[in-house]
C-alpha cells in the first residue's frame, strides 16, 4: 500500500515527539511504501525573530519575500529536513531528503504578487519518489516547491502533501498535526466527514487558519482520487499503526 503521511512543524519541534513518530513511521515503512512530507512554520518564525525579520501573513499565508525566501530553504530543506533525516536514521530507516525542488517533484505557481515567493502547486512529478520507494528508501519532502526556470517556493505543507499523495498514487493521505480532529460548531471531534461537511465547516466559519487549510487540502486530494484522508493528533503513541490499521482516531474524510 501507498501511503503519504503530513507531518505539522509543531509535531517536530520536539526532539522526544520528532524521535517517537520517526520510530512509528520506520515499522510502518517496513510493510507499506511511504512518502513524508513535513512543514515547519513554528521553526521559521522562530529563525525570522531570532534575526530580528517580522513574520506577515495574509490569509494565513506568510508573505516571502526574497528574505524570507532564503530562511524557507534554509529551514525547511535545510534544518528541519536534516533533522528529521537524522531521526529516521536513528531509527533504521534508509531515509532520503528532498524537497519539490528536487527532479521536479512539485512545481508551483504564484499565488498573489502580495505574498511575494508564496506559491499553490500546479504539477508533481511523482517518478523521483518512485524510484526511492521501489528501492527501499524513504522520502523526506520538505515544503518548498520549484518551477522550470528554476524558481523556489514557500508551499503551504496541506497542499505539498495532497499535490504529492495524488501523483503517488496513494491510497492514505494522513495529516499529522497537534488537534484531536476535526471540530464542528459544537467543538466536538468528527469521526467522518464528506467533502461537502467539510467545505461547509470552512464555508461556515467553524474550520479556520490550519484548519482550514488541512480541509481544502483534503478535498482537493480526494477529487484527485485518492480514497480517504485522515487528520490526526500525531501526539498519541501509536498513532500511525492506528490510522493505518483504520482505527477510528481523529476524523477521516471521505469523497
Amino acid at each position: 500500500m501507498k501511503i503519504l503521511i503530513k507531518l505539522g512543524g509543531t509535531l517536530l519541534d520536539s526532539f522526544e515527539s520528532r524521535e517517537r513518530l520517526a520510530r512509528e513511521i520506520t515499522a510502518a515503512s517496513a510493510r507499506d511504501r511511504i512518502v513524508v512530507v513535513h512543514g515547519g512554520g513554528k521553526q521559521m518564525t522562530r529563525f525570522l525573530e531570532q534575526r530580528g525579520i517580522e513574520s506577515r501573513f495574509i490569509g494565513g499565508l506568510r508573505v516571502t519575500t526574497d528574505e524570507v525566501l532564503d530562511a524557507v530553504l534554509k529551514v525547511f530543506a535545510g534544518s528541519v529536513n536534516a533533522d528529521l533525516v537524522a531521526a529516521f536514521r536513528r531509527a533504521g530507516a534508509r531515509p532520503v531528503g528532498l524537497s519539490g525542488l528536487d527532479a521536479g517533484l512539485v512545481d508551483a505557481e504564484p499565488v498573489n504578487p502580495e505574498l511575494g515567493h508564496v506559491g499553490r502547486p500546479v504539477r508533481s512529478d511523482p517518478r523521483i519518489i518512485q524510484l526511492l520507494t521501489d528501492s527501499g528508501y524513504l522520502p523526506v519532502v520538505a515544503c518548498v516547491a520549484g518551477d522550470a526556470n528554476g524558481g523556489a517556493y514557500n508551499v503551504n505543507g496541506d497542499q505539498m502533501a495532497a499535490a504529492c499523495a495524488a501523483a503517488f498514487g496513494a491510497s492514505k493521505l494522513i495529516f499529522l498535526t497537534d488537534v484531536e480532529g476535526v471540530r464542528d460548531g459544537n467543538g466536538t471531534t468528527r469521526p467522518v466527514l464528506t467533502v461537502s461537511e467539510a467545505m461547509a465547516l470552512v464555508e461556515q466559519g467553524v474550520a479556520t487558519g490550519g484548519m482550514q487549510a488541512k480541509l481544502e487540502a483534503a478535498a482537493g486530494a480526494l477529487r484527485q482520487g485518492i480514497p480517504e484522508v485522515t487528520i490526526a493528533p500525531g501526539a498519541c503513541a501509536g498513532i500511525v499503526a492506528r490510522v493505518i490499521a483504520n482505527e477510528a482516531i481523529g476524523s477521516r474524510l471521505t469523497s
